[in-house]
């Protein structure tokens, strides 16, 4: 059994199996932690809190088999991510309409987004690092992200999803693109993701790499 610090837990301690961590309440997440590990300070319980927390704001991006740390590599995600965009451009205006008289457009439905889907993995690097030289809460955090946990998140506390969503990707890729593609950054290794406002439930892979 693993310690994390001294007399924290009982020998006979299992580990949870979700813990649910709400990127928009930390508080919530604090509460969680306390429940699951009720033996552990209340100080630092509250720390790996925070610490889980940043490991999905600072997710990494997951493209291509390659992973993205956010937001030093924002520039070589999306120069990686170029050709495919114009691949996707170009289906878009292939299929496209032939020019409508306004009426018509104004009778027509709305078109469909079409969605280019980015990965997302825990990153425990960024969780660690407020931990310092706690090896013990450095412990727990892992087995707190082997065990399970589901990110609860708002559109804006994921950080690759803040930086796609204002990148300009007519620059990006030099020409310009379908107002009609949209990127979404979607949990797909090592946690589950739930988006909170929408029905749809993100499923969990394998675990994330560090």
């Amino acid at each position: 059994m693993r310690n994390y610090g001294a007399d924290s837990l009982c020998a006979d301690r299992s580990f949870p199996s979700l813990i649910t961590c709400n990127l928009t309440k930390l508080e919530s997440a604090v509460d969680q932690m306390r429940k699951a590990y009720p033996k552990v300070l209340a100080a630092d319980a509250a720390l790996v809190a925070s610490a889980l927390s940043l490991t999905g704001r600072h997710a990494k991006a997951v493209y291509e088999g390659e992973y993205f740390v956010w937001p030093d590599d924002n520039q070589k995600l999306m120069e990686s991510m170029s050709a495919h965009l114009h691949s996707v451009n170009e289906a878009i205006e292939e299929n496209a309409p032939k020019k409508l008289s306004k009426a018509a457009q104004a009778a027509a439905p709305e078109e469909e987004p079409v969605m280019v889907n980015i990965g997302l993995a825990p990153n425990i690097g960024a969780g660690e690092a407020i931990l310092a030289n706690r090896e013990d809460l450095k412990t727990m955090l892992s087995d707190v992200l082997q065990g399970g946990v589901e990110f609860l998140y708002g559109t804006q506390d994921i950080g690759w999803q803040w930086a796609l969503d204002r990148a300009n990707w007519n620059t990006i890729s030099a020409g310009e693109l379908s107002r009609r593609i949209k990127i979404k950054a979607n949990f797909t290794e090592g946690a589950v993701g739930v988006e909170q406002g929408t029905t749809v439930k993100k499923t969990r892979g394998k675990k994330g790499e560090e």
